[in-house]
């Protein structure tokens, strides 16, 4: 059974396949996170929500992949510009760090701003009220880190 984030708000706007494609990518970190299950099992199970068939699938595929595949890598990457333990995150601010830092250093013709933005939205609708500040705030030290040659092109 495919375990479900809560929303916090409902939005009416229409996504783009992206947008969708990370919802897709979030719910099944979160779901690895809670309950486990091997992530063709989890792939399976996001295959088979109505979601899917709007999302961009190469890029949900890559993300997904990605993420699992270097959990260890992104976690010691993100831990020192934490202020607890990344396990101590709730399940929801824990995958949108971690997606969002997989895309941050793999996907670098994403602008790092475009990489937080959705990482803001995506905590908005699913985290915690303050949540996305949190993962706001982690992510612009990352960026310092992982976009460096973007952000002094920019200035």
């Amino acid at each position: 059974m495919l375990t479900e984030i809560p929303t916090r708000k409902k939005i009416t706007k229409q996504k783009s396949r992206r947008r969708l494609a990370r919802e897709l990518v979030l719910q099944g970190i979160y779901q690895w996170r809670l309950v486990g299950g091997t992530p063709n099992f989890i792939e399976t199970q996001l295959r088979e929500t109505k979601e899917f068939l709007r999302a961009d699938e190469k890029y949900f595929l890559k993300l997904f992949n990605g993420v699992l595949s270097d959990v260890n890598v992104l976690v010691e990457t993100i831990q020192p510009y934490l202020d607890r333990s990344l396990k101590e995150l709730s399940p929801v601010e824990f995958a949108i760090l971690l997606l969002s830092t997989y895309e941050l250093i793999h996907f670098i013709e994403i602008p790092y701003r475009a990489v937080i933005n959705e990482a803001i939205e995506l905590a908005r609708t699913y985290g915690g009220s303050d949540g996305y500040k949190y993962v706001n705030g982690v992510l612009d030290k990352l960026a310092v880190k992982l976009r460096a040659v973007e952000i002094a092109a920019q200035e």
